[in-house]
């Protein structure tokens, strides 16, 4: 029987383990860009590690779940901007992040303005892209758990 090759399936661990080990290794791949952007951005305050982990772990919780909807909510203005609606819609979800973060105590993070909100979600993209081209969760994730 001839081996089929199926594009897009097999980069995803399998095991619900390999799923868990995906999942951490992106979320500190979103604490340092999210990082990066406050150490570049001076709108951007964060302090320490914990609040560092928390805002990342709130900004791909909404990335995830939020971000779908968005998208598909503004369709036409993503089809007519090319695609480049999409900084406005990761401006607003770092917006909501810092709003939401600011109803806990714990956490340390906030954001100045649009500006600083607008170049800090750039900043994360672009850092983002560039630690998941060398550090793929995937990866990651099926060497662990063979």
């Amino acid at each position: 029987m001839p081996d089929f090759v199926v594009v897009g399936r097999g980069r995803e661990p399998r095991s619900s383990e390999g799923k868990i080990i995906a999942f951490v290794v992106r979320w500190l791949i979103t604490a340092a860009a999210v990082w990066v952007a406050a150490q570049l951005i001076g709108g951007i305050h964060l302090e320490g590690w914990k609040s560092t982990l928390f805002v990342a772990l709130i900004l791909g919780l909404l990335n995830a779940y939020l971000k779908p909807l968005l998208v598909i909510g503004t369709l036409p203005a993503l089809v007519m901007t090319l695609g480049i609606f999409l900084i406005f819609i990761n401006t607003a979800l770092l917006a909501l992040t810092a709003w939401f973060s600011g109803k806990f105590d714990a956490i340390h993070f906030a954001i100045d303005g649009f500006w600083s909100a607008f170049f800090g979600a750039i900043i994360i993209s672009i850092v983002s892209f560039f630690i998941s081209l060398v550090v793929k969760p995937g990866r990651i994730a099926r060497s662990v758990t063979r």
